[in-house]
């Protein structure tokens, strides 16, 4: 059985999901219409629904009024492979090497939405029956902040209505060391334009007489941090939830330890002072300048001062941080007149609301149980320095708790070439999903939610 889940999983791997090309849509509809027809072959009900952009995938098994319904959201689209001489085998050609199984989207997310697809089919195989109702919500465009998603679930709520929503996007700490994110950083995505000169100009001719946007915009956005690396937009931290001690205590204790920080493996730790490199990442908010842009770019020299220049911005938000306020504190930072010669334009393309969930619901203690069933070792609790926008886009419009069961380990690779998915982990996350299913009909009562 093994071997065929394996072959399924590598023929959805082989569809190069990249929603954010548009050369991509053929491969995202025809990856649509794979998924309808595997979810129908295990017994679901199942379609894709066009809704003012790439097919959403939807698929449902609900014949028990009486039980709750699980809402399991996933997402097949992919990021972009770039760059793709540093892959040891093609992107979207999956291949096994040892325990990992090699591909975009193995690990993020088209594993980890698998993991449940397996676990429903194992259900309804050994039984011919669900202990609970189910609901897939199948996303095409996570990765570029879901906004067909959005649309769909403002207006299409009644076809995704369920008690509990369950979110496969996130990391364990390792292969023996389960872990259940409650909280999740916000974002923003914004760039900002600086306009000079009509043309690009000879830089012997015009350099020193002409404003270079290049280096105003430097200038600018040289101001979003102080040396120390705190950032210095007026209001920024106003709202910032601070974190009890003795919750960092125990984030030190049981989660990311400091060999394991995202920045350990660098030389050139920095950031805000007074936390360490792991809090700095989950914790606390982040100004990331994620890309420059300004004048030649070839190999060589070449005499030009730009006429235009543009930087993107990736911002991390945490509780209780509101996006737009943020936004608008940063706008002001980026287009304050201070007499440059410059056009400023700021635009945001995306923006997700930080989420922290309660660990007290009854379907979080439900998952707990589940994992410690499959991986012999209760869960720990982390926080996430990512951004899920759909966690809280589901518990705004459904107003259900959210379970965020992830199955990805920290070296898979995510977004990075040669990502890959720990087969002994994916297949003790089918197990989790068994038992999480399951339990989530012993914890019924305490669920306490309308149906469904």
């Amino acid at each position: 059985m093994r071997e065929r889940i394996l072959r399924e999983l590598m023929a959805l791997i082989r569809f190069p999901t990249i929603s954010a090309q548009p050369g991509a849509r053929l491969a995202v509809r025809d990856c649509a219409a794979w998924l309808v027809r595997h979810m129908r072959g295990l017994g679901l009900q199942a379609a894709a629904v066009t809704h003012d952009g790439p097919p959403i995938v939807l698929g449902e098994w609900r014949r028990h009024p009486d039980r709750p319904t699980a809402l399991i959201y996933g997402h097949y689209d992919v990021q972009p492979p770039d760059p793709i001489e540093a892959w040891t085998s093609p992107p979207f050609a999956p291949a096994i090497r040892g325990e990992h199984l090699y591909g975009r989207g193995a690990s993020d997310d088209k594993g980890q939405l698998f993991v449940h697809l397996k676990a429903v089919e194992q259900h309804l195989r050994a039984a011919g029956d669900l202990p609970v109702n189910v609901r897939f919500l199948l996303d095409p465009e996570e990765e570029i902040g879901s906004p067909s998603l959005l649309r769909f679930v403002s207006s299409e709520r009644d076809r995704i209505r369920a008690d509990v929503a369950v979110v496969s996007d996130t990391r364990i700490l390792g292969p023996d060391r389960p872990a259940i994110t409650y909280a999740l950083r916000g974002s923003l995505s914004m760039e900002v334009e600086m306009a000079g000169p009509p043309r690009d100009l000879h830089s012997g001719n015009y350099g020193g007489a002409v404003r270079n946007p290049l280096e105003a915009l430097c200038r600018r956005l040289a101001t979003l941090h102080d040396r120390d690396g705190r950032i210095a937009v007026p209001g920024f931290y106003d709202a910032v939830r601070s974190v009890a001690a003795s919750e960092r205590r125990y984030l030190a204790a049981s989660g990311v330890s400091e060999a394991e920080a995202p920045s350990a493996s660098t030389a050139a730790q920095w950031g805000e002072p007074g936390f360490t490199p792991a809090e700095r990442s989950t914790i606390r908010p982040a100004i990331v300048i994620t890309g420059l842009h300004g004048g030649y770019q070839g190999p060589g020299p070449k005499s030009v001062l730009p006429a235009h220049a543009s930087a993107k911005l990736n911002v991390r938000l945490v509780p209780d941080q509101d996006p737009a306020e943020i936004d608008r504190r940063i706008r002001m930072q980026l287009t304050a007149d201070d007499g440059d010669p410059v056009q400023v334009r700021v635009t945001t393309h995306a923006a997700a609301r930080p989420v922290l969930v309660d660990t007290r619901q009854p379907a979080v203690r439900a998952a707990a149980t589940a994992y410690e069933s499959a991986f012999g070792r209760a869960p720990v609790f982390v926080r996430s320095g990512g951004t899920i926008p759909v966690v809280d886009l589901l518990s705004r419009a459904l107003r259900v708790p959210t379970v965020l069961m992830g199955f990805a380990l920290p070296d898979d690779g995510l977004h990075g070439p040669d990502e890959r998915l720990h087969l002994p982990t994916f297949f003790r996350g089918i197990e989790t999903s068994v038992r999480f299913l399951s339990e989530l009909a012993v914890h019924d009562r305490r669920l306490s939610l309308p149906r469904g």
